[in-house]
């Protein structure tokens, strides 16, 4: 495609978004730091759920610096919920870098962005592009399918991602970069998406190689995935007195310190026992009655069922690396998805 046509489309693209982009409220402000938390709470999570989480965490820590100072557990319980906890860690990690080496600043070029901890390159492009109007292009999964579609990229999915970077460096503008990267975004999310795309609301549909070839469905070529492994777990409620037994999960590895019901594995596969170790402790812990609640989750490629059952527990046993906690108490501690979600379970069943 020639450059004027090239150049012809970002105008159409640009105007779309001008008059179609969703009101979100990090697309209300201008502050960087703003701006970084809702780029990290967006990886891997829908708009939907980030909307009350960037406003709460922002409440909670209004700044760099008060990020910054937070303790580890205090951040994770605000983030408790959203998963992919290492964002969260590596939110806090990066602030402190911010403060000790660039005075409470993000950073406004573009390597000195990319050495904070878990800044990655689309990161440092978001938020370069939108605070501070820098040209620096972006990808995510939305501008891959949309550049694909777009231009016809047939290459599989490693090499379709790296000529992706390459067309974004390409035609991201020096002047408005912020507006053209959320406008590529906002289209593949929006309406050139994975499945049933909204080509008839398209503004590149006139030069969209794949609609013009029928062959939506086909690209961008999807990547290969792991097939998956079902996972069979027992979660015990323990309760005391208004209180609730948790378990902490281990400092490393995944879900890394956070807290859950107390589980264990009823599956035998082997390879799962780094994602559900086994607990000394639970051998101590007696489950009795009908199920309470049987739920369906998903880690990654890990299909989950698990049984919810009362259980009790011997007071005159240590319980180590387990703990009671007050029920008013368990929004200040950092628990799993799979722990909320069978809580939400009991309260719905008491109801």
């Amino acid at each position: 495609m020639s450059a004027m046509k090239l150049r012809a489309d970002r105008e159409r693209l640009l105007a779309w978004y001008r008059a179609a982009a969703r009101d979100l409220p990090w697309r209300r402000t201008r502050d960087a730091y703003a701006i970084w938390i809702s780029e990290a709470m967006l990886q891997q999570t829908r708009v939907e759920a980030v909307v009350d989480y960037w406003t709460r965490f922002l409440a909670r820590f209004p700044d760099v610096r008060a990020l910054a100072a937070a303790g580890e557990d205090e951040v994770l319980a605000a983030w408790s919920g959203l998963g992919y906890y290492r964002r969260a860690r590596a939110l806090r990690a990066a602030a402190q870098a911010i403060v000790e080496r660039h005075a409470g600043r993000f950073p406004d070029e573009l390597e000195a962005a990319r050495a904070l901890p878990g800044v990655g390159p689309y990161t440092a492009g978001a938020v370069l592009s939108i605070a501070y109007d820098r040209p620096a292009a972006l990808v995510d999964g939305n501008v891959v399918r949309v550049f694909a579609r777009w231009l016809g990229c047939e290459l599989e999915h490693a090499a379709a991602t790296r000529w992706a970077w390459e067309r974004a460096q390409e035609l991201v503008p020096e002047h408005g970069a912020g507006e053209w990267n959320q406008a590529l975004m906002e289209l593949g999310a929006t309406v050139c998406t994975p499945r049933e795309p909204r080509c008839d609301s398209c503004p590149l549909r006139e030069r969209c190689i794949a609609r013009c070839s029928a062959r939506q469905a086909e690209l961008p070529r999807p990547k290969p995935r792991r097939a998956p492994l079902d996972v069979e777990l027992e979660v015990l409620l323990v309760e005391r007195g208004g209180e609730l037994l948790l378990e902490r999960r281990p400092p490393s590895g995944r879900m890394a310190g956070l807290w859950q019901l107390p589980t264990r594995q009823v599956s035998p596969e082997p390879e799962l026992a780094d994602l559900f170790p086994p607990r000394y402790a639970l051998a101590s812990l007696a489950a009795h009655g009908e199920p309470l609640a049987s739920l369906r989750h998903a880690i990654t490629h890990h299909r989950i069922v698990l049984t919810l059952r009362a259980a009790r527990a011997p007071r005159e046993k240590q319980l180590e690396p387990l703990a009671w906690v007050p029920r008013e108490r368990l929004g200040e501690f950092a628990l799993s998805g799979m722990a909320r979600k069978a809580l939400r379970a009991v309260r719905e069943a008491q109801k």
